[in-house]
């Protein structure tokens, strides 16, 4: 096994997973500004997810004695709209699920079956992730303006109880 070569898969690993825990942290406080409570909660949870992957990829790295990068992929894509929000998300879990993919494939050409396991994992929990985004999307095109309304609704009752 080459142990650099894996440790520098783990490492583009986690530069993804930053840019998604940024992404979703900048959504999360977005929605929630403007009252989408369950948008807000959801991106948050998502973004908690993300960092416990950035943990699970870390502890390989050290495991395989390499050097953890703490670098970003990207930036952050500024938007108050929630279909682009949604729809930038599903695109950074896609581009997540096609990576581990292939790196999955790249780790088992070089012998490291725990890397490949730990990639194929995250595959399964990317995917999901999109699917999130993508009944959040498909619901705000079934019902329009009405979803995000209803959202600021349920905000601004709980808001004139305090």
């Amino acid at each position: 096994m080459n142990k650099e070569k894996s440790v520098e898969l783990l490492n583009k690993a986690i530069a993804g997973e930053l840019q998604a825990i940024d992404q979703y942290l900048y959504f999360h406080f977005i929605c929630e500004d403007r009252g989408y409570e369950p948008l807000a909660k959801m991106f948050e949870r998502i973004s908690i997810v993300e960092m416990k992957h950035v943990d699970m990829l870390a502890l390989r790295v050290l495991f395989l004695k390499g050097d953890i990068e703490m670098r970003r992929a990207g930036g952050i894509k500024k938007s108050k709209d929630v279909a682009e929000m949604l729809k930038a998300s599903m695109a950074l879990e896609q581009q997540s699920v096609d990576d581990y993919n292939k790196w999955a494939g790249e780790a088992s050409k070089n012998s490291d079956n725990a890397t490949k396991t730990l990639f194929e994992k995250l595959v399964g929990e990317e995917e999901g992730h999109f699917d999130i985004f993508d009944t959040e999307l498909e619901n705000m095109k079934s019902f329009g303006d009405s979803y995000l309304a209803l959202q600021s609704i349920d905000h601004s009752r709980n808001a004139a109880k305090e």
